[in-house]
Formats: C-alpha cells, sequence, structure tokens
C-alpha cells in the first residue's frame, strides 16, 4: 500500500498517521512505543487499548486500498497490459508494453526477433516546448489540447517497427504512393498497405477506454463504476506509455 501511495501520491509525509488524515481524515490510535509493554501487562482494560491499536494499524490501509481503489486499478492495469499484478510494483512502463506487442505479434500470427542491442548513448530528444509570452491580454487567448496527442500521431503516419523501410533504396524500390517519408528522414508503409502493430494496440486501446467511460457515465453501481474507471485509467496510461517505449535506450 505504501508503495503505492509514494508512486502515485506527492505528500509531505508517508507515515499510516500522515496519509490517513490526509485521505481519510482518521488517524491512528495515540499509543508511544515506549507504553506498549506496560500496557499489556496492566490489565484488561490497558490492554483493550493496545488491542484497538493493532486493530486500527490493520484496518487503516484497508480503508486506504478501498478509498484510492487499488485493487481495482492494479486489477484493470494487469489485464490491460497481460502483465502479473506483481511486475505493477516490481517493474517499471517498458515491460508493460511490452507484453502488449508479444500478445498482439501472436495474434497476427508473427514472431518478434530477440536481439541484444548496445546503448547508443544518444540522448533522447523530448517534444518542442515554446515559451509563453508572459503578460496582461486584452483579447481572448485560445487554449488547444489534444486528444492522446503522441498515439493520434503514431497512429496517424503508421509509425511501427513492423512498417519502417530501413533503407532509402527499399523505399525507392516500392510502388509509388504506397510509402510515407518523415521529416527526418525515415520511410514507414503506409497504413493502406499495411498497419503497424503499434497502432493496432494504440488503436484497440483508445476503442476501449471510449468504451468504457462511456459505461462508466451510465453506470450507477459504486463497485462497477469503481471497476470500470480503473479501466479507462489502465487504457489511458497503456496508451501513452507507447510512444516512451519507442524510445528507450535500454531493456529492449
Amino acid at each position: 500500500m505504501m508503495q503505492v501511495i509514494i508512486r502515485d501520491h506527492k505528500l509531505k509525509s508517508y507515515s499510516l498517521n500522515s496519509v490517513s488524515y490526509h485521505f481519510l481524515k482518521e488517524q491512528k490510535e495515540d499509543v508511544p512505543h515506549k507504553i506498549i509493554s506496560d500496557l499489556q501487562n496492566q490489565d484488561e482494560f490497558t490492554r483493550r487499548r493496545l488491542a484497538i491499536y493493532c486493530l486500527k494499524d490493520a484496518y487503516l490501509p484497508l480503508r486506504l486500498m478501498e478509498k484510492l481503489m487499488c485493487v481495482f486499478n492494479l486489477t484493470e492495469m494487469a489485464r490491460v497490459t497481460g502483465v502479473p499484478i506483481t511486475f505493477l510494483f516490481t517493474r517499471g512502463q517498458q515491460i508493460k508494453v511490452a507484453s502488449q506487442l508479444y500478445r498482439k505479434a501472436r495474434q497476427l500470427d508473427l514472431v518478434i526477433p530477440v536481439r541484444r542491442v548496445e546503448p547508443s548513448g544518444e540522448k533522447y530528444e523530448g517534444a518542442t516546448v515554446i515559451e509563453p509570452n508572459r503578460g496582461f491580454y486584452k483579447d481572448p487567448i485560445a487554449t488547444l489540447d489534444f486528444a492522446s496527442l503522441y498515439p493520434s500521431i503514431m497512429m496517424a503516419h503508421n509509425l511501427c517497427y513492423s512498417t519502417l523501410i530501413p533503407t532509402k533504396r527499399e523505399a525507392d524500390s516500392m510502388p509509388e504512393g504506397t510509402v510515407e517519408r518523415t521529416p527526418h528522414g525515415d520511410y514507414f508503409v503506409k497504413k493502406e498497405v499495411k498497419k503497424g502493430i503499434l497502432p493496432l494496440i494504440l488503436e484497440e486501446l483508445i476503442t476501449a477506454r471510449k468504451q468504457a467511460k462511456k459505461e462508466l457515465k451510465e453506470a450507477t453501481d459504486p463497485f462497477v463504476k469503481g471497476v470500470l474507471d480503473g479501466r479507462q485509467l489502465a487504457l489511458k496510461i497503456s496508451a501513452n506509455s507507447v510512444y516512451g517505449f519507442t524510445g528507450a535506450q535500454v531493456g529492449q
């Protein structure tokens, strides 16, 4: 429980007392460690206080698990990505994408080559960030938020290992209108010719998320709503992780 909270929430303190108050407005029984032996050895009333202290220590993590919907979220993430729940604690994002990649390749009756590639040391270039011009504006300023920006780009241009054409010579030998050239000079088969594995995975994830969000809006049962919310969150994270996976230097 502590691992999940540290990973997903930024708090000033991660003690059970602080976390419980932050999320539940409840706290542990105030029993200093140095008097525990005395409470045990005195009488039934002091032992009752000690029993409540122990019960509260076991009860609060369960309340946190319920409040933060940890079981729903972890179960849905494991289901979506095809990895054991233990991997969600012990492994990173790459194994989740790799699992989906292997699962889709198996469905398509494809074999993914296994080879060791030494890290190139080349620095990963992130997205372009344009600094805003600060100041007071009299005219309204429009802001745009693209839905699933990176997944949408990968699907639109069919960017995938399975559609990459390694050399210009091979791209030039392809029939006209079947190849798309990126601004950086890479070549990919167009989706009308052959849809890539990663775009297929992304399409399924985004379609499934839309369906989960639709069902969530219509659901009334709290349990069902919890499951559906965990599902749509897992699908969103999985789709957004694919782009980063393709730029990983190690672990492939």
